[in-house]
């Protein structure tokens, strides 16, 4: 089982040698990857008052492949995901190209998880269908998948055409890992059709948690894969409870076979509670007590 942490960029800000400092600290510490999630747009709440949007244009939210880029100039070995990157939103050879130039200049140490999101003037602002979103992402994923393995693609779908044209350079992982996150049954469906894991955040490791890992499993093998062959990465925090805690949760979810945690000291949402504080140095001081506690487990 890989630990890895997230940038907690809801609390520490975007500042660049903050993000830098926390990555090579995340990179020094143990952990195996370092997560980051996306959004291109946060809307103004002073004037929205929908009530609908989770994040607002206060909070900060690099470029994920940007800021990648950035990270991996100053580490060597830990990996890079989103978790997620909103793929339909956005045009596809642009997401292929700025992936594959993140995994070219890591080291192949991009792994790509992406969702279709929820916010529809976020859609609206970027030019793209909200409606269609689901459907298209699988075709954004096809062809992907052939820019990254072939130097030349003729391809031809519903929503995309290419001739005779290819990406250079060409990722060192060829294809780079697809992960899906969400939780509705087209999800698990794309996954086991077309994705290389799971990014799960609503799940504790109970009877519920297990339960909707073994039905990945059992859809993975109706789709002729064997069932481990589709990772699973599951986030946990840790604010409010203890070291023991800590490590029953890791425990439970190695039981349950789980192949990466991701910890997250400043998500609140569904169990999961931040830690309030916003000081830099005590989110990577609380994520190396984390560590330090659970790493024999792993």
């Amino acid at each position: 089982m890989k630990l890895g942490v997230a940038l907690p960029q809801l609390a520490i800000g975007g500042d660049p040698l903050i993000v830098k400092d926390f990555a090579q600290a995340a990179e020094e510490i143990g952990f195996q990857h370092l997560s980051v999630y996306d959004h291109v747009l946060g809307v103004n709440t002073g004037v929205r008052t929908d009530g609908k949007s989770r994040y607002n244009s206060s909070i900060t939210f690099h470029d994920p492949f940007v800021l990648f880029g950035f990270l991996a100039g100053f580490t060597k070995r830990i990996t890079f995901t989103t978790q997620i990157l909103i793929l339909p939103q956005r045009q596809t050879v642009l997401v292929a190209k700025q992936a594959a130039c993140v995994d070219y200049l890591s080291g192949g140490r991009l792994r790509l998880g992406i969702g279709v999101g929820w916010n529809q003037p976020e859609y609206a602002a970027l030019g793209e269908n909200f409606h269609d979103r689901g459907a298209r992402s699988e075709e954004q994923i096809a062809l992907m998948k052939a820019l990254w393995t072939d130097p030349n693609v003729s391809f031809k779908g519903k929503w995309h055409a290419v001739k005779e044209s290819g990406l250079n350079p060409l990722p060192v992982q060829r294809p780079i890992p697809i992960w899906f996150g969400g939780h509705v049954d087209q999800t698990m469906d794309r996954i086991v059709r077309m994705g290389d894991g799971w990014i799960l955040l609503q799940y504790k490791p109970d009877a519920e948690g297990r339960a909707a890992i073994n039905k990945l499993r059992e859809l993975a093998k109706k789709a002729g894969r064997a069932a481990d062959s589709v990772g699973t990465d599951t986030w946990v925090s840790m604010a409010n409870t203890t070291p023991e805690q800590w490590r029953a949760e890791i425990k439970a979810w190695r039981d349950i076979g789980v192949s990466h945690v991701t910890l997250n000291t400043a998500f609140d949402r569904y169990h999961h509670q931040p830690i309030l504080e916003k000081s830099p140095r005590i989110h990577v001081d609380a994520v190396r007590r984390y560590f330090d506690a659970v790493h024999d487990l792993l």
